[in-house]
């Protein structure tokens, strides 16, 4: 579940498994498997990001494995100046 905001100031929580997508045409639309559709204050960013927070608390998708992440030599070079 995730909190959004309509566009009256109302928050409310929306089942994240619902989304079917968000579209931003300015104002932020989520449409749900169902066809109902939400306009909500949230930026498209901000709801996927919240949404994929929500999945990352339930373990549905891997949270960032900074492991694999390396610094290239020639930044490595900078970043130990």
């Amino acid at each position: 579940m995730i909190r959004l905001t309509r566009l009256g100031g109302e928050a409310f929580i929306l089942n994240a498994e619902l989304i079917r997508y968000v579209e931003e045409r300015p104002d932020t639309f989520v449409t749900l498997t169902t066809g109902e559709r939400v306009i909500v204050l949230e930026s498209m960013d901000e709801v996927m990001r919240r949404t994929v927070a929500y999945q990352r608390e339930k373990h549905l998708v891997p949270p960032p494995d900074d492991s694999r992440r390396q610094t290239p030599p020639a930044f490595a070079a900078i970043e130990g100046a």
